[in-house]
């Protein structure tokens, strides 16, 4: 069961699903998850929701980073695939070793727009959600991330 924020609950852990949008820094060691309807405070940072979900889907964080690199020989601000079969993919806002990375999922952006300051997401339940992220930086991630999705779709059709 989901322990929402809405209810003063806070959750010690959590797995990215089909409903998560965005993953945020909240106060100290912890997260603010984005879901398409609920909101969750989780009592982990960012980072460490990132490498639980791939270690829970059968990886680590750091055999998933080399994997971009090997796939796409990005060395920063890496893309990583959580999960292959979902095609759940994620992007950090900033170096991941910064406590203002946030991670974004791909799959639910609908539209973005923003100015050289932040960038406005509208996902895919028209939520619409500020970050402080350049566009072209956000762009960037954008990009980066549909690249390595191709690679990886093409990658499982030669299979």
């Amino acid at each position: 069961m989901i322990e929402t924020q809405e209810r003063g609950e806070i959750m010690d852990n959590y797995e990215i699903n089909r409903d998560t949008l965005i993953i945020l820094p909240y106060g100290l060691n912890k997260s603010k998850i984005i879901e398409k309807n609920q909101e969750i405070i989780v009592n982990k940072e960012p980072m460490d929701i990132i490498k639980y979900n791939c270690e829970f889907y059968g990886s680590t964080y750091e055999g998933r980073h080399f994997g971009t690199k090997s796939i796409m020989n990005i060395t920063h601000k890496s893309p990583i695939i959580i999960e292959e079969s979902r095609k759940i993919i994620c992007f950090p806002t900033a170096s991941p070793r910064q406590n203002e990375c946030a991670w974004v999922i791909l799959n639910p952006i609908k539209n973005f727009y923003g100015d050289s300051n932040s960038t406005n997401i509208i996902f895919d339940n028209n939520l619409v959600y500020n970050i402080t992220i350049s566009i072209a930086s956000f762009e960037n991630q954008i990009s980066r991330s549909y690249r390595l999705e191709s690679i990886l779709r093409k990658r499982l059709e030669n299979f």
